[in-house]
């Protein structure tokens, strides 16, 4: 009888000591789930954070560009409508406009005889125009002057390629518009000789005159 009690005490102490370590372990388990838990909800905290600040600077971009691109329709409106009629009436002359810069096309016939680079006597009246608008409408602006010619060979003018003649010819052309007041600093030049041809051969003798916003 002693016996069997001894042996249920030994029982009870064990189931015991048995259940005392599996609270321990579940206790372990839950307390690194719980870290866990809260790690994860701190990445998910700071993630939530880094992403409502990419959506702010994204809508301050969007802000940034609609008002640029109201600038820039404002004022390519502005341009074109101080500009439109500026160079009417010049003979020889024709103005195409861009966004934010006006191309003034004037025929190589009204401007050069044939395989020369020498302003004709009537040209520098169109010129003389020219260079009005361009002091009076488009002062400080940069101009860039470009020389074409037709694909024709050269043959007995003296110059040594049609892109030598363009250039001559836009030479020609700045330096009578700086003699009429256009700023030479403002002027560059740059010949294309027969490279950018129009439908003929008389269309595509012109000096260009790009005036940059």
């Amino acid at each position: 009888m002693a016996l069997k009690r001894t042996m249920l005490m030994v029982f009870g102490c064990g189931v015991l000591a048995l259940g005392a370590g599996c609270s321990s372990s579940t206790e372990d388990e839950l307390a690194l789930l719980k870290s866990e838990n809260t790690e994860l909800r701190g990445q998910l905290d700071d993630r939530d954070k880094a992403l409502e600040a990419a959506n702010d600077e994204l809508r301050r971009a969007n802000r940034d560009l609609r008002d640029q691109q109201e600038a820039f329709a404002t004022e390519r409106d502005t341009w074109t409508a101080t500009s439109a009629d500026a160079f009417e009436g010049i003979e020889g002359v024709e103005a195409t406009y861009g966004p934010n810069d006006v191309t003034v096309t004037v025929e190589g016939d009204v401007l050069f005889a044939s395989g020369k680079a020498s302003l004709r006597s009537a040209a520098k009246q169109a010129l003389d125009r020219v260079a009005k608008v361009l002091r009076s409408d488009f002062g400080g602006k940069s101009i860039v002057i470009a020389g074409h010619t037709d694909s024709d060979p050269i043959k007995k003018s003296g110059h040594q390629s049609n892109h030598h003649l363009g250039f001559e010819r836009g030479w020609a052309v700045r330096d009578y518009l700086a003699s009429k007041g256009v700023d030479e600093d403002t002027m560059a030049i740059i010949s294309y000789g027969p490279d950018r041809p129009r439908g003929s051969a008389t269309k595509s003798r012109r000096v260009e005159i790009v005036v940059a916003d």
